[in-house]
């Protein structure tokens, strides 16, 4: 897009097993702390929730770096949709929005990636252009 530049990039790397070790259970009040309500009904249940779980708190990392970090920002304040057949794309909330904004970043690219071990996410910012 015509007057857009890379304001940041964030790179995150989860393990598996020790996310499982954290996360894996069902205590929805710790999930709530991390993931949206929306994000753990399109999650689900089944044999890959935790890699789909992980592969989201990835980007949730790598946001929280592409756009330099800061105090007052929470997990649920990132909010991965998509997956499956749609491509991943992230909408920001409260606080995190309020920084993006106030830095002119107008958009993000989302890269997701999961193997038997890890999972991963690339979080692009991109400021300027038409918003």
């Amino acid at each position: 897009m015509t007057g857009e530049s890379v304001f940041g990039i964030g790179l995150d790397l989860v393990d598996l097993d020790r996310f499982a070790r954290f996360y894996g259970g069902d205590d929805i009040e710790l999930l709530e702390t991390i993931f949206t309500a929306e994000e753990l009904a399109l999650v689900g249940n089944g044999a890959r929730r935790i890699e789909r779980l992980a592969a989201r708190r990835a980007v949730k990392e790598a946001a929280y770096k592409a756009i330099g970090g800061g105090t007052g920002l929470a997990d649920t304040q990132f909010e991965v949709i998509g997956g499956g057949s749609e491509p991943p794309s992230l909408l920001l909330h409260g606080a995190a929005k309020d920084r993006a904004d106030a830095l002119g970043v107008s958009r993000f690219l989302v890269s997701i990636t999961h193997s038997d071990f890890s999972a991963a996410a690339v979080v692009v910012a991109f400021s300027g252009g038409p918003r």
